[in-house]
């Protein structure tokens, strides 16, 4: 595809940008198109997903049939089987009149099903069978009936990862995902940024009769470094407030500032296995994050002690041990195996931190030769072997978990319900931690 045929394709949808990943997005939507193959549309949140379903069905020759957008994460789950495949009178209370689902509704079209990771397994396996047969039936009906339907997924989840988590059908993915498409987050989408922002600035002066607002030149950095967790519609946004709040029309970067929220800079440290925009990995509950988190700093804490007796040790074997010993009695505050009132006794090669006289803990070296041998002193022990201070209680996040789970059914007498309730989780989840762990 040509880079004008590209053009123009931005031109008819109002897709505004240059990224070279969102040409390559927009290309394979366009080669699909004409053809009746599933696509499997994966991004971020507010990224821009549901526009490329809009291209595929324009763009196909099911272009004169109906187009119907389902947020699968919307509707209940009691209810989504009879949204999109529809249910028959009298089949569940409340049910006055037969009713024609989505599917039955769009025959010859095409339906786009948003947030596919969050539909359930049984409306999962319905759904297999559309794709599979173009069988469907209506809920509370032993009838068969046919549809001529292109499905169009979209999901801001990793579908893989749901599969492994029991969470989302294994057939159902493959099935999904003939055709992907991957829509760029906005922070990869480089000088983009700024077009969107000139483009929603227009527009919001237009709707509100105001003078365009436009950004200095360190603004425009400053609008280009954030991360924008929010994409797209979080951009436009900021965009609709500083056209509607902002007095003088030309925003400077400390003007700037005020509009973008602080707590998503992203200024703390990325978790172990987090993604790309520092946010926590997929099935991770706050209490492993915390969990982590606390690993974490008793980690560095073990190093802090390290390095001051390993300074300490430089001190002593530069002859100044009462160098030595100062520093180890100001940090005392990290050797609480010891107490607070420690000594460094000079000795060849190095020194030996320990306890005033009175107190019966072993004492410790500061070992400054690594290549000295120390096995036959049974007082001496190296940095590396001092217990407590350098080696790491192994602990289990899921012998914690699974400790918690236990306790929490303990305390509700073996009811789900209400340990899950405690423990914060759904009861869906609780039920899947239950076989994991063989607590049945």
């Amino acid at each position: 595809m040509t880079p004008s045929e590209i053009q123009s394709i931005k031109q008819r949808f109002g897709i505004i940008g240059n990224a070279a990943s969102l040409n390559f997005a927009i290309q394979v939507a366009a080669q699909v198109a004409p053809t009746d193959m599933t696509v499997l549309i994966t991004g971020e949140s507010g990224s821009g997903k549901e526009s490329f379903s809009k291209i595929i069905h324009a763009l196909s020759p099911r272009k004169h049939g109906q187009f119907i957008a389902v947020n699968c994460g919307a509707i209940p789950e009691g209810t989504i089987d009879s949204e999109l495949f529809g249910h028959e009178k009298g089949s569940f209370t409340g049910a006055t009149e037969a009713r024609k689902g989505y599917f039955e509704v769009t025959n010859g079209g095409t339906i786009f099903l948003d947030e596919i990771g969050e539909m359930p397994l049984g409306t999962q396996a319905r759904l297999l069978r559309v794709l599979e047969n173009g069988e469907f039936i209506r809920v509370g009906s032993s009838k068969v009936q046919k549809t001529d339907v292109r499905v169009v997924a979209a999901t801001n989840v990793n579908l893989l990862n749901a599969v492994q988590e029991g969470r989302f059908r294994e057939d159902l993915y493959y099935r999904l995902n003939t055709v992907p498409i991957t829509v760029p987050p906005l922070r990869e989408r480089g000088d983009d940024i700024y077009l969107l922002f000139r483009k929603f600035a227009t527009d919001f002066a237009e709707r509100y009769r105001v003078k365009p607002i436009t950004l200095s030149a360190d603004a425009q950095q400053e609008l280009m470094r954030f991360r924008f967790p929010g994409n797209i519609r979080q951009l436009k946004n900021i965009a609709e407030q500083m056209s509607v709040l902002e007095t003088d029309r030309e925003v400077d970067a400390r003007g700037l500032r005020r509009y973008l929220p602080q707590d998503q800079s992203s200024n703390l440290p990325m978790l172990l296995g987090a993604t790309a925009d520092g946010t926590a990995p997929q099935g991770l509950s706050e209490r492993d994050l915390l969990y982590k988190v606390l690993f974490d700093m008793r980690r560095d804490m073990t190093d802090l002690k390290r390095l001051v007796l390993e300074v300490a040790a430089g001190a002593a074997r530069g002859g100044d041990g009462g160098q030595a010993q100062e520093l180890v009695r100001q940090n005392s505050h990290l050797f609480t195996n010891v107490g607070n009132s420690l000594s460094v006794t000079p000795y060849d090669g190095g020194a030996r931190l320990s306890p005033r006289p009175t107190e019966p803990t072993e004492p410790y070296i500061i070992s400054t030769d690594a290549a000295t041998d120390y096995e036959d002193d049974d007082e001496v022990q190296r940095v590396e072997d001092i217990p407590h201070e350098t080696e790491e209680e192994s602990l289990s996040l899921e012998a914690k978990e699974k400790e918690m789970i236990i306790k929490a059914l303990k305390k509700h007498h073996n009811k789900r319900k209400y340990a899950a309730q405690d423990l914060g989780i759904s009861e869906r989840t609780l039920y899947r931690k239950l076989k994991q762990y063989d607590l049945e």
